[in-house]
């Protein structure tokens, strides 16, 4: 089928869709939602046979959705109805949400119902709950729904409150009263839950050194303990807030400016004129018993094997990040282990260069050439590991130099729902480096080399697996996923061929450095990343403005409105 899909952004819904509708032999063409005039447009030279919305900020035009099938993914159960559904499902304790296609019409979110799933919550954030709970049963939902409006036969069920299985309302959108922090009064579990509701978008208003600042990235912290609502420590990027009963690790902030554009930065670069007499706790990644608390980066050691976790926000590195990484990379090559497995993150393995920070700095294109230079010093320790084989096990989605950072590594396993964007060109045609252009050819041939970086288009795991950029993909959820991984990894450090294997790889990695070294690589990458910062052209500097300060698209890439040059 043709199917349009009409959505506010690609996010990781749009890509998940897109890649898995893909995957069946739909044609699939993509239209942000900007104007009903462009809607209309792209609707008329699509001629799809269906319209699926994944994330949509306002209603379709009804003189579409009266002539043309719209599926509309909405994330509440059967009879949820109204913005803010997760939000709401967090704040009131939900023990199971769902999703619901339905059938656009004149009420919001009151159509014909074609399909629903349901799952179990986790208290968790709101944007980790997103991309894992809501993604798998969208997918699963769509794909039912597409099943039956393809079969002719199917009538889809119109919502009725008397039905006993309709347990959604009807709710009202969520205010940031509804989210308000009483730091004297509010338990830490329910500071954590409000700014879990929050995460992502908008965040938890509040204030902080009689500023006022919406609040991400929170986590409990175990032991430290002082006067409610006073900041009692810091950490790297987080600060630690004191609550009644304990205290919060908030890891980022957005400052609340009506003069000006602002966007999310680290905590403690947020405060940093705040936060010189707040003592440092440091965290040792080696630690065996951390307990629960603000933690980035750590490591855990089993039998022969250890596994390096590096959990940062979004899947940014900023420079910090990259030498901490890589600090802690080299202490592992330097323990007892045959294989060193990097797990990134349960919700991203890596994203790259940190965008945010590198907007905020005096110089953004010097902080770009020290982030850029970081990641590379990070890849290049991993590439030229020679006592250990290592393992990229990809929890959750990559990008950008997040995915060759992944590619440094030996073998490459992944979850299936894993996505990545193994390219840079979105970013103001940014030619990217980590080492890239040795890491990619050595994995799939020059035809994939040109349309993976070139494309801009997301790729599924198992898309990857079938071209050779990685070794494995598994259909587990992220605790099999886990366990897969463990005993893969532990099968190889015991595997009686094991020294033969440390031997070839250092042999190849010889052979490839008589053939070119690896500074020659490097070099020539940031020839090209060079002129991206600091050049004539400020396409880079002007797609980070854009990505930083979330402007809403005045267009669709072509190469994603593909109706657009047929």
């Amino acid at each position: 089928m043709k199917i349009l899909f009409l959505t506010h952004s690609f996010n990781s819904l749009a890509q998940r869709l897109f890649v898995e509708l893909t995957r069946c032999g739909h044609d699939i063409s993509i239209e942000f939602d900007i104007n009903d005039a462009v809607t209309h447009q792209a609707v008329e030279l699509f001629q799809p046979d269906l319209i699926i919305a994944p994330f949509l900020k306002r209603a379709i035009p009804e003189t579409i959705w009266r002539k043309h099938m719209c599926f509309i993914v909405h994330p509440g159960i059967i009879g949820d109805r109204g913005p803010s559904a997760l939000d709401w499902a967090i704040m009131h304790d939900r023990q199971e949400w769902g999703v619901t296609i339905l059938q656009a019409n004149a009420q919001m979110d009151a159509g014909d119902i074609w399909a629903s799933e349901i799952f179990p919550m986790r208290f968790t954030r709101k944007s980790s709950l997103y991309r894992h709970e809501v993604v798998e049963a969208a997918t699963r939902a769509i794909l039912t729904a597409i099943r039956r409006f393809q079969s002719d036969t199917f009538k889809p069920v119109p919502l009725d409150y008397s039905c006993p299985g309709v347990l959604g309302r009807l709710h009202a959108p969520i205010r940031q009263l509804d989210r308000s922090i009483n730091w004297q009064q509010d338990k830490t579990l329910t500071i954590l839950k409000k700014i879990h509701a929050a995460e992502g978008f908008p965040g938890v208003l509040d204030t902080l050194y009689g500023e006022s600042y919406f609040l991400f990235d929170a986590c409990m912290e175990e032991c430290l303990t002082g006067r409610p609502g006073t900041v009692i420590a810091k950490r790297n990027n987080a600060i630690c807030r004191a609550t009644v009963d304990g205290s919060v690790w908030i890891g980022h902030l957005k400052q609340k400016n009506n003069a000006e554009p602002t966007f999310k930065l680290a905590a403690t670069l947020a405060l940093k004129n705040h936060l010189a007499d707040v003592p440092e706790i440091p965290f040792d990644p080696f630690s065996e018993e951390p307990g629960n608390t603000y933690r980035d980066i750590w490591f855990e050691q089993r039998n022969d094997v250890g596994y390096l976790y590096f959990a940062f926000y979004n899947g940014a590195m900023d420079t910090k990040q990259c030498e901490r990484l890589r600090g802690a990379y080299l202490k592992a090559t330097e323990r007892n282990v045959r294989v060193i497995v990097l797990m990134g993150g349960p919700d991203f393995w890596c994203n790259g260069i940190h965008l945010n920070h590198i907007e905020q700095a005096i110089s953004p294109a010097d902080e770009s050439w020290c982030n850029i230079n970081a990641m590379n010093d990070l890849v290049q320790a991993i590439i030229t590991t020679d006592q250990q084989l290592t393992i990229a096990a990809l929890q959750g989605n990559a990008g950008a130099g997040g995915v060759f950072l992944s590619l440094a590594a030996d073998y490459i396993f992944a979850r299936d729902s894993v996505i990545l964007n193994p390219h840079y060109k979105s970013m103001g045609n940014l030619y990217g480096s980590e080492y890239w252009t040795y890491l990619l050819p050595r994995r799939v041939n020059e035809s994939f080399v040109k349309s993976l970086t070139q494309n801009r288009l997301p790729i599924g795991a198992l898309e990857a697996r079938n071209i050779g950029l990685m070794d494995d993909c598994f259909a587990l959820n992220p605790i099999d996923f886990k366990k897969k991984i463990t005993q893969i990894a532990e099968t190889i450090a015991d595997a009686p061929n094991f020294p033969a294997l440390l031997q070839r790889k250092a042999h190849q990695r010889q052979l490839d450095e008589q053939q070119k070294s690896l500074q020659g690589y490097r070099d020539e990458e940031l020839r090209h990343m060079q002129l991206n910062f600091y050049g004539f052209d400020p396409s880079y500097h002007v797609a980070r403005y854009h990505f930083v300060h979330k402007i809403p698209h005045s267009w669709t890439p072509r190469y994603l409105a593909r109706h657009r040059h047929l």
